[in-house]
């Protein structure tokens, strides 16, 4: 069985070496005078009376340009390890021995060169991991003793315009726009103030900030979505395990099919020994599963790196291809698909203007730290309205308040505080705005209801085109929500939600979870990743959404979008079966190109150059290129 392991001896790797190091002037080096050497070895071969010249030059040339692979082939046949360079040397062996060594030559050179093309390629996913770490700097200026001076990071850190964030902190002095593409995918600036939150790689534009230090390098955000990135490397997708046992199958079966063709031919169809040998030559060369091992990991990685630098953090490759699988996507509605602030969205008068509604209201909630308090006097001020004074204040809990207001008593709240009106003006106002899933407040006074505030939950800018987008792609989406029936059905009814359902408990979200799992398949859940944690932890994959800067948010899901930004689930959906889809194509094609190599190669149809060029090397750096463009900008980027 051959055996591929990233850092340890492997030619592939570059014996010692990681797919991610930078070949330096060694490499180019050895193939340009193994290039020279194998070029002149066949024009005098070839072309002169002195062909045993000519195969000097070329077992010059197949030394020079293998002699990592032939190394390592050495000690790997002596552990009784069958690894690609077993494989490659014994082919390039067989074609000196059997007088064709052009072709030996040719097969360690293109191998040579291939690796190093291959290494390079694969190398960029890798490296654009560690592109988010070197975002953050190594030193800070910090404010000691009243002075500035260039430091290690600690304290009181100043930004100045131009300047990367170096640590995680709070502002404390200054205002400033930030940009935080790197963590999260905005492609807008972000305003910050003092008691806003800064990220470690974030570069601030136009401002000057003081930034205190809360959290040291190695907890910084920029470094645990880098960790976390990494290790999601080791995780294994369905797929990749799939191939990993069809591998271990595969490499033994070609050997042993190679060994038959040395023997059956010759003896049951009078083949020469030596053109049998050499067909068998070709099947060892194709039995290197290489192609076949890394047309799904490198697919993973490119796109979990992609995902990365658009503010998607994707824990594990399984997650990544489950999302671009899933029948269902679930949407907790508060701080989800709704932005969780209540606005107020009717004033209506009965007998008073809408103005006197508003500012009696404002006024009486003036001492509350309701959300519905504090929605009713943002809108008293945006309207200008001016507060008065209230005598008596009274809470009443569960309904409402009341109180004096220049002598006349006030009361606002609930419908049960005006339970024994029975003024039908208002009651047709009330139960038609209640029906549009609208939170209803009453203001009245001792002779009855003055009017209505109607508030509600605003709806986030992008969940309608969000909901769309996955519904176009046959993804049924369902809300889920604590609040009541009628205020569940008309937010699933605006953003165009399939299947709503209300007054669940944290409990009864994981039931219905486990329903919807039973009912279709692969469910992925979508949520804050603190109230709906254990929904989260019980669907196929767990999304938290706008956990940059939470921990717990970070922990809790198996893919985090670091922005509160709901159209990113569209991007994540589209990203992972752009990323399937690659897999696929690539599993596909060196199946196919093996098995028709090697098809051909039992009757002689192709040379041993042809095997390593289009069958391994070249298949290897195919399924590569493929999966790199997964990082391109096209569909499957966020907007």
């Amino acid at each position: 069985m051959t055996e591929h392991e990233e850092g340890s001896s492997c030619p592939r790797c570059r014996v010692g070496a990681s797919h991610g190091q930078v070949v330096g002037r060694r490499e180019i080096a050895v193939f340009g005078v193994s290039g020279v050497l194998l070029l002149a070895g066949v024009l005098v071969e070839y072309f002169t009376p002195y062909p045993f010249a000519g195969t000097a030059l070329l077992l010059a040339a197949a030394v020079i340009s293998g002699y990592d692979v032939l190394k390592a082939g050495f000690f790997a046949l002596i552990r009784l390890r069958f690894s690609i360079a077993v494989l490659i040397s014994i082919a390039a062996a067989g074609a000196f021995l059997t007088g064709n060594p052009a072709e030996g030559a040719t097969v360690l050179y293109l191998y040579a060169v291939a690796e190093f093309l291959e290494e390079y390629a694969a190398g960029r996913a890798e490296r654009s991991i560690t592109s988010l770490l070197d975002l953050a700097p190594q030193t800070a200026r910090v404010r000691r003793d009243g002075g500035e001076t260039i430091v290690t990071v600690g304290e009181i850190a100043i930004v100045r315009p131009g300047d990367t964030v170096p640590l995680d902190g709070i502002v404390v002095a200054g205002t400033s726009s930030v940009d935080q593409a790197a963590i999260t995918g905005e492609s807008v600036p972000v305003a910050k103030e003092v008691g806003d939150g800064v990220y470690a790689g974030t570069r601030n534009l136009d401002g000057y900030l003081e930034v205190r230090v809360t959290k040291p390098e190695k907890e910084s955000t920029i470094a645990r979505v880098a960790a976390l990135v990494a290790e999601a490397q080791a995780h294994t997708s369905p797929t990749e395990a799939f191939i990993e046992r069809f591998s271990r199958y595969y490499t033994p079966a070609v050997i042993l099919l190679a060994g038959l063709l040395v023997v059956v031919p010759p003896l049951a169809f009078s083949v020469p020994f030596l053109e049998a040998f050499y067909r068998a030559l070709i099947l060892l060369v194709i039995a290197c599963p290489c192609a076949l091992a890394i047309s799904t990991p490198v697919s993973m990685v490119s796109g979990i790196t992609t995902a990365a630098h658009n503010g998607v953090l994707i824990k594990g490759r399984d997650s990544l291809e489950a999302v671009g699988l899933a029948q269902v996507v679930v949407f907790d509605k508060t701080g989800t698909l709704t932005t969780g602030r209540l606005e107020v969205d009717d004033v209506v008068g009965f007998g008073v203007p809408e103005a006197e509604v508003l500012a009696v209201a404002a006024s009486l909630e003036s001492r509350s730290g309701h959300p519905i308090a504090e929605a009713i006097r943002r809108r008293a001020e945006e309207e200008g309205a001016v507060l008065r004074d209230v005598e008596e204040f009274v809470s009443i809990a569960g309904r409402g308040v009341q109180g004096q207001i220049g002598g006349a008593a006030y009361t606002l709240g609930n419908v049960a505080l005006f339970a024994d009106s029975d003024d039908r003006a208002w009651r047709a106002a009330y139960d038609r705005l209640e029906s549009e899933g609208k939170t209803v407040v009453l203001a009245g006074t001792a002779s009855g209801v003055i009017g209505l505030i109607a508030l509600s939950d605003v709806v986030k800018k992008d969940a309608e085109n969000t909901v769309a987008a996955l519904q176009a792609r046959g993804i049924r989406t369902v809300m889920l929500t604590g609040d009541n029936e009628r205020v569940g059905e008309a937010v699933a009814r605006r953003i165009g939600i399939d299947e709503c359902h209300a007054g669940l408990l944290p409990e009864d979200k994981v039931t219905m979870v486990e329903r919807l799992m039973d009912r279709y398949g692969l469910v992925v859940m979508v949520g804050d990743g603190v109230n709906d944690a254990p929904a989260l932890a019980r669907a196929n994959v767990g999304v938290a959404m706008g956990a940059i800067g939470s921990d717990v948010a970070i922990e809790a899901a198996d893919i985090v979008v670091m922005e509160d930004d709901i159209s990113r689930v569209a991007y994540l959906v589209a990203l992972s079966e752009k990323t399937v889809s690659v897999v696929r194509q690539n599993v596909i094609a060196a199946l196919v190109v093996k098995l028709g190599i090697a098809g051909l190669a039992v009757f002689g149809l192709v040379t041993l150059w042809m095997a390593v060029a289009f069958g391994d090397m070249g298949l290897s750096l195919a399924v590569i290129a493929n999966a790199l463009r997964i990082g391109r900008p096209d569909t499957g980027n966020p907007p």
